[in-house]
């Protein structure tokens, strides 16, 4: 599956967490988006539906005329009922080929892969990105996947091509140069970006710096 060229994707890919950062999603992509987000992740686990919901419609009234793309996690139904930019999907959420059809073409889907296998797999998927981990041990997710490391991300970006592959899990400060030699176009970050609630922005420039951006 070649993707679509509606997508470019940042260096660094932040996403959102209210108990890392003790802010709201709105207050971290107000945040984020000081510091030149482009793109962010609202990542939700403990919510309420209704509660996501709104935080959803929250953070889009924040992006709204910023250039800044709101992409909800795992929720098909969130990011359609919220007018979301896009979804990002994991390997138990709602099939892609049917969130396309909700959402339509004009929608970011990302897709989390574990194993080659599954990276081939969703190449042949209608995605705008593939996101590939964990490269490295993470603390963000209560039963993380085993880490892949550099070697297999190299190796799903050969086959990946022109696709964008996303490099997840536990990237920062220390490995975040090593991450995108291997071949990532884009990293995810959580931990290391919301470390410091008060200097988000600031990380984000850091980091993007660190990037090369």
């Amino acid at each position: 599956m070649v993707p679509s060229l509606k997508l470019t994707l940042p260096k660094i890919y932040p996403l959102t967490d209210v108990v890392l950062s003790g802010m709201t999603h709105a207050r971290q992509v107000a945040a984020l988006v000081e510091g030149g987000a482009e793109l962010i992740q609202i990542r939700e686990k403990a919510a309420a539906s209704d509660e996501f919901f709104q935080a959803v419609k929250d953070c889009l009234a924040v992006a709204e005329g910023e250039g800044a793309r709101i992409i909800v996690n795992d929720r098909v139904d969130i990011a359609l009922a919220a007018g979301a930019h896009g979804v990002h999907l994991g390997q138990t959420d709602l099939p892609v080929v049917e969130a396309r059809k909700l959402l339509g073409v004009d929608a970011v889907i990302g897709i989390s892969t574990h194993s080659i296998d599954q990276a081939r797999a969703a190449l042949e998927m209608p995605v705008d990105y593939i996101a590939f981990g964990p490269i490295w041990p993470t603390s963000t997710k209560e039963n993380p996947d085993p880490v892949v490391g550099l070697d297999l991300l190299r190796e799903v970006k050969r086959i990946a091509g022109v696709m964008p592959v996303v490099a997840i899990g536990g990237i920062n400060e220390s490995n975040l140069a090593a991450t995108l030699a291997a071949g990532a176009d884009s990293v995810a970050i959580i931990s290391d970006l919301l470390k410091g609630p008060d200097a988000i922005a600031d990380r984000l420039r850091h980091l993007n710096t660190l990037a090369g951006v």
